[in-house]
């Protein structure tokens, strides 16, 4: 890894502002031609699954895609991304989790309703099974956006700041409207997005002539499981020690837990060029 990615560590503003809000927007982490690169590279997804009969009115959840192309597999490791995952979560990760989602316009003349959205926290059983308040952090998500969300009404991501120290929130009881706080992402195509997952977000319907087309990478503690299928162990072999980490590479099973160099080598590089990210 090009120790020049250090320029991108996470600064102790961006930590604070991840700390106490569960999100932090990067703006310009894409360039204009490597948002076009992938949405291209998204598109003939989409267009396949069309052609299989998805509805075209209906948003795609994709995951799994790393091995769909190079340029999904290029992110997992991302210079202007890795280093602040690895400053929120530390050394002991992978991606355990990683999906796209296209959500084309509704029909035209569908009512814009103010129903009370779907709001959740990421991870499923983990918010019931583990006995402790907060709910622990475990993991976060990277969302690359490639289309313009930059406007509400465009399927945005709507998030309640702060929540994800809170282990529920107040539904309006007649299910009409939005918690209080709650608030669209607005992003530009290259932005990306993290969040925690334990940070109350939802997925909203897409009023607009834009189609909104978003990466979702989402990288946990190495003794998760992972979230879907990630059929990536083909990848291994042509990646670098580090990437094959990110990959769910690993010496035995004992290692997700009590991990050793060979195990964890982002670790043993960190240990050279940043040291205090190695503790």
């Amino acid at each position: 890894m090009d120790p020049a990615c250090l320029k991108y560590c996470l600064t102790e503003r961006e930590r604070k502002t991840f700390e106490e809000t569960g999100l932090l927007m990067v703006e310009d982490a894409l360039a204009p031609e490597h948002v076009a690169a992938l949405t291209e590279a998204t598109d003939r997804i989409y267009a396949r699954k069309l052609a299989e009969g998805h509805d075209p009115h209906k948003a795609l959840f994709f995951p799994n895609f790393i091995p769909e192309d190079d340029l999904f597999l290029d992110l997992v490791d991302y210079a202007p991304v890795l280093p602040k995952v690895w400053g929120i979560l530390g050394w002991n990760i992978y991606l355990y989790h990683c999906h796209m989602i296209v959500t084309p316009p509704l029909p035209p003349g569908t009512p814009v309703e103010n129903k009370t959205y779907g709001w959740h926290q990421d991870s499923g059983r983990v918010n019931v099974e583990i006995e402790c308040h907060p709910r622990p952090r475990l993991s976060l998500k990277v969302a690359y956006f490639l289309s313009d969300t930059s406007e509400p009404g465009r399927g945005n991501f709507w998030v309640i700041p702060k929540s994800h120290l809170q282990d529920t929130i107040q539904r309006p009881a007649d299910g009409m409207g939005q918690p209080e706080g709650a608030r669209p992402v607005l992003a530009k195509p290259g932005s990306a997005v993290f969040f925690d997952r334990r940070l109350w977000h939802t997925a909203t319907p897409n009023h607009s002539e834009v189609t909104r087309k978003v990466l979702f990478y989402g990288y946990g503690y190495r003794w998760i499981r992972t979230k879907d299928d990630m059929t990536v162990e083909h990848l291994w072999p042509r990646c670098s020690p580090i990437r094959r980490q990110l990959l769910g590479d690993g010496v035995n099973a004992n290692g997700h837990f009590s991990p050793t160099d060979a195990d964890v080598p982002l670790r043993v590089w960190l240990r050279e060029h940043c040291p205090d990210a190695a503790a």
